[in-house]
């Protein structure tokens, strides 16, 4: 069978993170109580107003087809939010709705890479950043940060790995897995190298709406006209309306850039779900209630899970200054062993936890940064209570 699938999809890995809750799913199938901190997903509802909305579209039969970019009012609302939000304007051409943020990415990697070039990726960094650009026929390239640096890399570090093969850079900012935020002259300085040599900005912002302690999360294009020129602004409403099944994402960014995006989404999948674009109208222009709620309850279970992960010697994390997950060192257990094995990895590391903890945790290995594993803080309470109940009992047996 293997030789009839191509080359492509053959060299190219499966989700960790999907890989994760699956086998939790299947372990809960056969009874066991797995509690899951794999997946980055909200555990709130979708907003009452938004969902209202949804089925006032079903009901007066707004189910056909609409033009591939979106419907004209979604694209009016995303160009508003851009500009209230986050202090850029652009053209409706120059916006583009998508099947969730992952489709837009996928999409603008498809338009603007080819074998020969580089993507420089920095690490820890989203696991399907690579295995999209695989599929380009690309090159994807690290750029390891330091846990020592808040997992966040300097313009030095970027002027090391970049060479002329670069074509684009992946900026995520707040980081999915590490929650690290770059500051306004931090971003700054990285992407005006950049633009200086060429090179076209991806800046992934789905978490800028998840930023504590009276921080803010910074636009990539906001920051010069210049570096708006070489910037494709990627983002979501799946994490900041807790609409992840809806799938609604959205790119923003120079118009002949988009223009290839919309005829090869056009080919691919055609228009996203016409009443989740009712619905992601309301999300963007409707109250902002529901976002500031969900906020601040993340900010107490961060506060909660950080200080019980500290608590736990063998254990160590740099507190997460947005999105919601804790990448956790788990160095320290190397070389412990439990029923006749051996932890020397952070894959032994969170097959060790969901065994002996019934806890899932997603190796950093699959984020590109082997030695942590990373934790979900978007549970309930009580499930995070749990959770590092089990695996503090989990570890003292080591």
């Amino acid at each position: 069978m293997g030789e009839l699938l191509s080359t492509r999809v053959r060299g190219i890995s499966p989700s960790a993170t999907e890989q994760t809750s699956a086998l939790a799913n299947r372990m809960r199938r056969k009874g066991i109580d797995v509690l899951s901190f794999a997946q980055g997903e909200p555990d709130f509802d979708t907003p009452d107003n938004i969902k209202q909305v949804a089925i006032k579209a079903i009901r007066e039969g707004f189910t056909k087809y609409t033009d591939v970019p979106g419907i004209p009012a979604l694209l009016q609302a995303v160009q508003t939010k851009l500009k209230r939000a986050n202090g850029v304007e652009y053209d409706m051409s120059e916006i583009v709705v998508n099947n969730g943020g992952k489709q837009a990415l996928y999409e603008v990697f498809q338009a603007l890479c080819e074998p020969g070039d580089v993507v420089l990726i920095p690490t820890p960094g989203y696991v399907s950043y690579v295995e999209q650009i695989k599929l380009t026929g690309a090159e994807p390239v690290y750029v390891p940060s330091r846990e020592e640096d808040g997992f966040k890399l300097t313009v030095d570090q970027v002027k090391t790995a970049w060479t002329p093969a670069v074509k684009l850079f992946v900026m995520n900012s707040p980081c999915n897995p590490t929650g690290a935020m770059y500051t306004a002259d931090e971003l700054r300085a990285i992407a005006e190298f950049l633009v200086s040599k060429g090179v076209t900005l991806i800046a992934d912002e789905v978490y800028e709406n998840f930023v504590y302690d009276g921080g803010k999360s910074v636009c990539l294009a906001s920051l010069s006209p210049e570096i708006k020129a070489h910037t494709v602004i990627v983002n979501s409403l799946s994490k900041t309306y807790a609409m992840t099944g809806w799938r609604v994402g959205y790119a923003a960014g120079p118009k002949d850039i988009i223009s290839a995006v919309i005829n090869l989404q056009g080919h691919v999948s055609g228009n996203i779900n016409s009443i989740a674009q009712k619905a992601a109208i309301e999300a963007l222009l409707g109250p902002q209630d529901s976002v500031l709620k969900m906020l601040a309850e993340f900010a107490r279970r961060r506060e909660y899970m950080y200080s019980r992960i500290c608590a736990m010697p063998q254990l160590s994390c740099v507190k997460p200054e947005g999105a919601f997950y804790m990448f956790v060192n788990v160095k320290k257990i190397f070389g412990k062993s439990y029923d006749g094995v051996t932890i020397a990895t952070d894959i032994d590391a969170a097959k060790f936890f969901i065994e002996k903890g019934h806890v899932a945790v997603v190796p950093g290995a699959a984020f590109g940064c082997p030695g942590y594993v990373r934790l979900v803080f978007a549970k309930s309470m009580d499930m995070i209570r749990e959770g590092m109940d089990r695996m503090e009992k989990a570890l003292k047996a080591l």
